[in-house]
């Protein structure tokens, strides 16, 4: 027999949800590895299919389009800053680690001395992508040219960002 015709296809969202629910939150787990966020990105999921249930015509096509927005969630949610901060054991001592306001005079002085000799084209692709947070597509957009040279003028003026600034931040980094 067909592996189509032996799809479950639900009438309705609630037939759906209730089928499919423990294996999104399972889904979900496996690419967040968090029970808890798990919950979260599978609920969030489903509020949206909900809210998209009229429009959706394959219903046949209901577990891709679940997947696909968990995925979406999860690797947008991987990216915001919080999600890299890691807890600790051990609080810092006062002080430490914190740059002292001359520190950040001192490294803001070396970075744009470092930009300076970064040629035109890649400083405006440096500043517009990390010091006014513009995206890859919006930066295209500003500079009047495709995403793949931006994501190439990125690399090569990251590269020379280092090279210049390789011994100024040695300079500047805590003695302790």
């Amino acid at each position: 027999m067909h592996e189509a015709s032996e799809r479950f296809v639900p009438d309705t969202f609630e037939e759906y949800f209730r089928a499919r629910r423990d294996a999104v939150r399972r889904t979900a787990f496996l690419l967040c590895g968090d029970w808890h966020r798990a919950d979260d990105h599978a609920q969030a999921a489903f509020v949206a299919l909900h809210r998209h249930w009229r429009r959706i015509r394959d219903r046949a096509a209901l577990d891709a389009w679940m997947r696909r927005t968990l995925v979406r969630g999860i690797v947008d949610e991987s990216r915001r800053p919080w999600r890299r901060e890691r807890a600790t054991a051990e609080l810092p001592e006062d002080g430490a680690g914190v740059p002292s306001a001359s520190d950040s005079v001192a490294t803001r002085h070396v970075l744009v001395d470092g930009l300076r000799s970064v040629p035109p084209r890649q400083r405006a692709v440096l500043v517009l992508r990390f010091l006014e947070g513009l995206d890859v597509a919006a930066t295209a957009a500003a500079l009047g040219c495709s995403e793949g040279t931006v994501k190439s003028q990125t690399s090569h003026g990251l590269a020379a960002l280092r090279a210049v600034l390789g011994d100024a931040l040695e300079d500047l980094r805590p003695t302790g």
